[in-house]
């Protein structure tokens, strides 16, 4: 299958920068990822997103699945399902294994969708 990329540029801007502060992801009250290291994307005029090392996220957290979408800016994504106390929450994580060359920082990181966690700069 043939896919468009795109690269980053003046109608369409992403920077990958390091994020100084300390970020705390919970879930249901739970920390399920601590880091100093993370990455904060911004992309176009969505909201910025940290993405957190895969390292520094509670492994028993998260469950691979099945799920891939497609960006052309960053490449192809997979998922996980967020486990918490309250249950599972399918395709609330997502990660960029192999991201192109604009984006390549964000290799081995993991980003939550925020109506599932609370992100905070600690």
């Amino acid at each position: 299958m043939e896919r468009t990329v795109k690269t980053p540029g003046p109608d369409h801007p992403i920077t990958v920068e390091a994020n100084p502060s300390r970020v705390v992801v919970r879930a249901g009250g739970r920390v399920v990822a601590d880091t100093t290291r993370a990455l904060t994307l911004r992309e176009a005029s969505y909201p910025p997103v940290q993405y957190i090392p895969l390292a520094d996220v509670e492994p028993s957290a998260l469950e691979s699945t099945d799920s891939r979408t497609y960006c052309p800016y960053k490449g192809d994504a997979s998922y996980f399902s967020l486990v918490t106390a309250d249950g599972t929450v399918a395709d609330a994580v997502w990660t960029y294994d192999k991201p192109y060359d604009a984006v390549a920082g964000i290799a081995g990181h993991v980003a939550f969708y925020p109506q599932h966690v609370e992100v905070a700069d600690a």
